[in-house]
């Protein structure tokens, strides 16, 4: 199959290829393999109503096919408590594992001042062996909070089991009670986020939340001063977003109580209740705090995008639209007007080099999805994009959530019993005011997903394995792909630049105004460069030497 016209990014040419892509992906697999794969790879339709064809998602990883993924264990010590700069985070398990008991994903954070805790830069593991796999390790365990006690005096203690500890049964929860009784000052709460436990890094996040929520959230009644208070929800600080967030939101006047988890401490989680609106970056991160926090507290929940210049701008109009405040209002608007003239020169500028082009994102998260919006700003085409780890409503929308089977793999996690509080549940709403959010267009507790934003004719396929990705580039050859470490260097083998969206490749922030303008100088720079057609040595284009075995 020939890769397809460069430039003729039609509705219909990309419908009628994309057929034929998906046919040439599938023809490779056996045929069990290939029929559950062909319920992962969908091409994209959208309906007048926003309506989109139905994806597989959130299904185990076939055996012997090279995925993104994490493990569950990655995706609750790593991802969601990692950036939290004063819980010292032990994991329970071999050192192999204390790769993700380090900083890996460039959260930066700032504490107060230089006297505050910081333990990101720390390494914390009981460094399982031999014997503790045999005999049990809670006692070493049991030491390594001692000694962590003694030497950091933190406010609190996390445990995070790995597969060896759910293989051979130590109790974290049991040793986490012992010794938080024990010091009396620190909180010592323990996840059973054994790698295995889930499809994807996507149960770690759902644990981690369960645990935060469980043990943190609410332990801090303290109203803090502030007109418009929120929270941000699903947003990690990579290479300095959340500080860009904060500056705007600090410029509108908006009270910022807490971020889970860029720039967090454990204070701002134990005070996140006392928030009046939540806002929700990474939809499948972190909608599970969001969605019981509503229930407990009367918190609600608006979904947002402050990934691109336009999403940023619309993000802030929805929070002040919510608040129903004149003179916040008019500081979202002030803030707009005052940042826009410097996006849209910069945007302007990229944008003729980059019109045109194209690219495709496979990315965890929501960033498969919010990063198609600063491409299309400069003029690019998101011909196919996945998730690492998404569920169907991710893709598709939250309207599919009450028909989802639960299956083996979702009960493995516990699903907690929330009730609102006798006390403190609070609604910040009344029916006049969610009259007036509907008619003014803002959902609440409401994601329409990735698909109903893309093109029609555009790939959507989860989970994507090494031999598709490798496959795509040979049809399509797009002009940059997005995705994460692993991909990064097969990809620019291939002569494609690959912008790495876990941890930005050392540069950011991209989040914000600023943020974009960023990305749109570092996008023009990477799929302008010449570097890409060098990639093939001059032996390989141009071949002097042949040769014949001896007995042909």
């Amino acid at each position: 199959m020939a890769p397809l016209p460069e430039n003729d990014l039609s509705a219909a040419v990309l419908d009628i290829n994309a057929e034929e892509v998906k046919k040439e992906l599938l023809s490779k697999y056996p045929t069990k393999v290939a029929r559950k794969r062909a319920k992962q790879i969908v091409i994209n339709e959208v309906t007048p109503d926003s309506c989109v064809p139905e994806i597989s998602s959130n299904v185990r990883t076939i055996p012997g096919i090279i995925s993104q993924r994490g493990c569950t264990y990655a995706g609750c010590k790593g991802v969601v408590l990692g950036p939290t700069r004063d819980i010292v985070n032990i994991t329970h398990g071999p050192i192999g594992c204390g790769f993700y008991s380090w900083l890996t994903r460039r959260n930066q954070t700032r504490p107060p001042t230089p006297e505050d805790h910081n333990f990101m830069t720390y390494c914390f593991s009981t460094d399982m062996q031999e014997e503790q796999i045999v005999f049990g390790g809670e006692k070493k365990l049991k030491q390594a909070v001692q000694e962590a006690y003694d030497l950091f005096k933190p406010k609190a203690i996390g445990i995070f089991s790995t597969c060896p500890v759910g293989l051979i049964g130590d109790d974290v929860h049991a040793v986490a009670r012992e010794m938080k009784e024990k010091f009396g000052d620190c909180n010592v709460f323990g996840f059973s986020c054994e790698g295995y436990k889930g499809v994807s890094q996507s149960a770690g996040h759902h644990i981690a939340n369960n645990g935060i929520f469980k043990h943190v959230v609410g332990l801090d009644d303290t109203v803090k001063e502030g007109k418009f208070k929120i929270n941000m929800l699903g947003e990690y600080n990579i290479g300095g977003d959340a500080f860009e967030l904060e500056r705007l939101l600090e410029d509108c006047g908006i009270t910022l109580i807490s971020t889970f988890s860029g720039n967090s401490s454990y204070d701002y989680f134990a005070n996140s209740h006392t928030a009046d609106l939540n806002l929700i970056m990474c939809h499948r991160s972190i909608n599970y705090v969001a969605e019981m926090m509503e229930t407990k507290f009367g918190i609600p929940w608006i979904k947002v995008n402050f990934i691109g210049a336009e999403a940023t701008a619309k993000s802030l109009r929805k929070v002040a639209s919510y608040f129903d405040d004149p003179e916040l209002t008019e500081k979202v608007e002030a803030v707009i007007a005052r940042e826009m003239p410097a996006v849209e020169e910069a945007r302007e500028e990229a944008r003729a080099r980059c019109e045109g082009k194209r690219a495709m994102l496979f990315v965890g998260g929501s960033r498969a999805h919010h990063y198609q919006e600063l491409f299309r700003e400069i003029g690019m085409d998101t011909i196919a994009a996945g998730y690492e780890f998404a569920h169907r409503d991710d893709y598709e929308g939250r309207r599919v959530l009450p028909g989802l089977k639960v299956d083996a793999d979702s009960r493995n996690i516990e699903e907690l019993h929330v009730e609102p509080d006798p006390t403190r549940f609070q609604p910040r709403l009344s029916e006049e005011d969610i009259t007036r959010l509907e008619k003014a267009g803002i959902k609440l507790s409401e994601y329409e997903g990735m698909m109903a934003e893309m093109k029609g004719g555009a790939l959507v396929i989860d989970d994507i394995s090494q031999f598709e990705t490798e496959r795509l580039i040979e049809l399509y050859r797009p002009d940059i792909i997005g995705a994460g470490i692993k991909e990064k260097y097969i990809i620019q083998k291939s002569g494609i630049p690959m912008k790495q969206l876990h941890s930005y490749d050392y540069s950011g922030p991209y989040a914000g105004f600023k943020g974009a303008i960023n990305f749109y100088r570092e996008i023009d720079r990477m799929v302008n460069s010449k570097v890409w057609k060098y990639m093939k040595a001059p032996w390989q284009e141009n071949p002097e030497l042949a040769a014949k075995y001896a007995w042909e």
